[in-house]
């Protein structure tokens, strides 16, 4: 699994770190830092994440075969 962050977009809401904190981490109290490759064990965990995101500031792109973005999927 493969995630992107469009830190121009993050508001830092912290919702990704509070759902995902092995994923995702403030740093400060503005700056999101975050793995870009997660275990696939957190694979739910992040797609709850960034699914929480209020700007929609994550995207996840799975291998093929294990479905589609979590952008377009549905909780």
């Amino acid at each position: 699994m493969r995630v992107v962050v469009d830190l121009s977009r993050c508001e830092g809401y912290a919702q990704c770190a509070f759902l995902a904190p092995e994923a995702f981490r403030m740093h400060g109290e503005e700056a999101l830092m975050y793995d870009p490759n997660p275990d696939d064990v957190r694979r739910d965990q992040v797609l709850r994440a960034a699914a929480a995101c209020p700007v929609q500031a994550i995207l996840v792109d799975q291998p093929e075969g294990r479905g589609a973005p979590a952008e377009a999927s549905t909780p």
